[in-house]
């Protein structure tokens, strides 16, 4: 028992960067993991990943302006998310171009605007701190903008929960019923952008949505309920920050890379042994070729 204690607990009790990083990551979990679902169920898994690398340009001027300041950074953030979902959706209904298209468009010229502007400014030490993190950085300030997006979130998503998922799976009735299916877009949007800014300075902007989308992606094959999707989802998050944590601390490697990295392990499992349409389940429910009776006679 001494040793199980040493080895999970001793890491969070001794020291206060480990047990704010923790707390940091399960409010990430919360925040984030639902979110991830419906861009799974909407099929916009990769516009996660685009928007994560959009907010970028944000980022880097909140920098140049006040340097490692939580708050420059975080509004910047949100403002170049938000203006790059804008205009490709403004884009691809004005041009006919899809929307996944024109997307691609904006977040690759955000990214290397972003990465420019960082550079012009700091040093490459501060441009890995952006796209990065720092998840065992996490000061007061920086804790209480994820709380605070994380609370934000679960309650926004669990007001619109009922339109959110009827627009998922049908957007036409939902505009047909008047379920709002434009405003309910809008706000979504948001909250991706939202719960990636607050997550880039824990995990940095390269593997915020990593957390969103891997346990996301693993919930799916638990399940058929979204609400228990969702649930299982943020719960792959929480275990996956926990361990990762601790594997960073035991191992000694960079804590971000070993979070996500802990999430891709549960996917990867889940693929293999999820209780839905995991391979195992998969296989057993396959019709097996039986020999006739009267053959093996």
């Amino acid at each position: 028992m001494t040793g199980l204690y040493e080895f999970v607990a001793a890491p969070f009790v001794d020291f206060e960067f480990m047990r704010r990083a923790l707390v940091a990551c399960i409010a990430l979990g919360i925040g984030a993991g639902p979110i991830g679902v419906f861009l799974v169920l909407r099929r916009m898994s990769l516009m996660g990943d685009a928007i994560g690398h959009a907010v970028l340009p944000g980022v880097a001027v909140g920098f140049m302006l006040s340097g490692l300041s939580l708050l420059a950074m975080t509004l910047g953030g949100v403002v170049a998310g938000l203006a790059v979902a804008l205009l490709s959706g403004v884009t691809s209904r004005a041009t006919g171009m899809k929307e996944d298209a024109s997307l691609a468009g904006f977040y690759l010229t955000s990214l290397a605007l972003g990465v420019l502007l960082v550079s012009l400014r700091g040093s490459s030490i501060d441009l890995l701190h952006i796209l990065f993190g720092s998840i065992l950085a996490v000061d007061d300030q920086g804790l209480i903008v994820v709380v605070g997006v994380a609370t934000f979130s679960t309650l926004t998503v669990s007001v619109i929960f009922r339109p959110l998922v009827i627009e998922c799976f049908d957007p036409v009735f939902a505009r047909s019923v008047g379920a709002g299916g434009a405003w309910v877009h809008a706000i979504f949007l948001g909250l991706v952008v939202l719960n990636l800014v607050a997550a880039f300075q824990a995990l940095g902007t390269l593997m915020a949505v990593g957390l969103m989308m891997l346990p996301a992606l693993a919930a799916r094959f638990w399940s058929d309920d979204i609400s228990h999707i969702v649930l299982i989802a943020a719960g792959f998050a929480m275990l996956s920050s926990f361990a990762g944590l601790l594997i960073s601390y035991h191992v000694e490697v960079a804590s971000g890379p070993a979070i996500v990295l802990t999430a891709s392990a549960l996917y990867l499992a889940s693929i293999i042994v999820g209780s839905r349409s995991g391979l195992i389940v998969r296989w057993l429910r396959r019709p097996h070729y039986h020999e006739p009776e009267e053959a093996r006679r």
